[in-house]
């Protein structure tokens, strides 16, 4: 498959897909190794497409001008992290990233959007089973998500839901 031609089939299908396509996946339907997606979607980045990769894949990330987004400071230990992310997406809010502020690296982020009970359960299992380290552990819990809803309101209900939890970092 021509480069251009194969980069273009790729976003075709992260576009038709209803939520993230790993690269494996992405390399079968091309037929080319993993790697070579990992360049396509580097190349993608850089020529201006929002390919994002998250826990679960590769996803195209659009832009809606009809949310609100507001970045949240918080502080909790590896047992927490559930609750947290819960009482986000319960409140209607969707978890786009993880952030921290690490003394020799500076800012770390990691794509992890979740908005649905079904993501975080996958995100979890991941933590969980692969025994991956969360990067609040590089910060002694502190790290930051930027969130995103419908409305302010709901943006200030989660936060005041956070800090009830003791989870906002002031």
């Amino acid at each position: 498959m021509e480069l251009s031609t194969r980069r273009k089939r790729i976003v075709k299908l992260l576009e038709q897909s209803n939520g993230p396509i790993t690269g494996t996946e992405l390399a079968l339907a091309c037929q080319v190794s993993r790697q070579v997606i990992v360049q396509d979607v580097a190349l993608l980045k850089a020529q201006g497409v929002h390919v994002i990769s998250t826990s679960e894949g590769y996803m195209i990330y659009t832009v809606d001008q009809s949310t609100y987004k507001r970045v949240v400071a918080v502080s909790h230990d590896r047992s927490d992290i559930e609750d947290e992310l819960s009482t986000i997406i319960d409140l209607g809010g969707e978890v786009l990233d993880v952030i921290v502020t690490h003394p020799v690296y500076g800012e770390i982020s990691a794509n992890i959007m979740l908005k649905s009970r079904k993501n975080l359960q996958a995100f979890m299992k991941k933590l969980k089973d692969e025994g991956f380290v969360p990067l609040l552990q590089l910060t002694q819990g502190i790290h930051y998500h930027t969130i995103q809803a419908s409305d302010e309101m709901i943006l200030d209900e989660i936060e005041e839901a956070l800090s009830e939890k003791g989870y906002l970092h002031t």
